[in-house]
């Protein structure tokens, strides 16, 4: 079975450029992330990221152009802004729906918008190991096509190991729904990627794909090639 890798990148300039490269080297779906000034879920290295995004003038207008210039150079790869609803009030839930599709997002991330709130809204549901029974029904039921499994409770980042949570979390979800399940948060090397993919159906890499990224294209898309050999290892 193939397994999904899910690349994520913040919203700038590079942006297009990176993606390209990133798909280039085996990345499946790139997430872009539509930088807050309060990020509650993100870690330092996302945070440090959207704020030097925010410092470089990336509103939601300017996110909306690096998704469209992102969609020209990727093809048919889904692209997934990832944000929070702060955002989409001061600019609109049915206007950003409508523009950000307009610009090539195939899905949407709401770090802070938890199931069964805005259902009109599709998206990509979380689910933590907090997470009661109900509510991963709940969010199965709602999500746009898969489940983003949260493997530790807390902000993203990287850690030493992969979290010992996610192993129970799966087997729990998969009792519950049979969409797919992609893991995240936490994961930053290739090993930890086939220990999360062994488990899942793909993974999400943010942090260690922006700290990379800020090398240039060609480093991320060693680190890609990396993590596809391993997950694929995995599958």
């Amino acid at each position: 079975m193939t397994k999904t890798l899910v690349i994520y990148l913040m919203a700038g300039a590079a942006t297009p450029v990176l993606a390209e490269a990133a798909v280039g080297a085996g990345a499946d779906i790139i997430e872009i992330g539509f930088p807050f000034s309060d990020p509650l879920a993100d870690g330092p290295v996302i945070r440090a990221a959207g704020e030097r995004a925010l410092a470089e003038g990336m509103r939601t207008v300017a996110c909306l152009e690096v998704l469209a210039a992102t969609r020209a150079r990727v093809g048919d790869v889904p692209l997934i802004p990832m944000t929070y609803a702060s955002l989409l009030e001061a600019y609109g839930w049915d206007r950003f729906d409508a523009d950000a599709r307009a610009a090539g997002a195939t899905g949407f991330i709401l770090a802070d918008v938890p199931a069964g709130i805005r259902p009109e809204f599709r998206r990509i549901q979380l689910v933590a190991p907090t997470s009661t029974d109900e509510r991963i029904a709940l969010a199965a039921a709602d999500t746009d096509g898969w489940l983003y499994l949260v493997t530790v409770a807390g902000t993203t980042g990287a850690r030493d190991s992969p979290s010992p949570a996610l192993a129970g979390l799966a087997r729990r979800v998969r009792s519950l729904t049979s969409k797919s399940l992609y893991a995240g948060f936490g994961i930053s090397t290739p090993d930890q990627a086939a220990a999360a993919a062994s488990l899942t159906d793909g993974v999400v890499v943010g942090s260690a794909a922006v700290t990379v990224a800020a090398e240039g294209p060609g480093a991320l898309a060693g680190l890609v090639r990396s993590l596809r050999t391993a997950i694929d290892a995995a599958g």
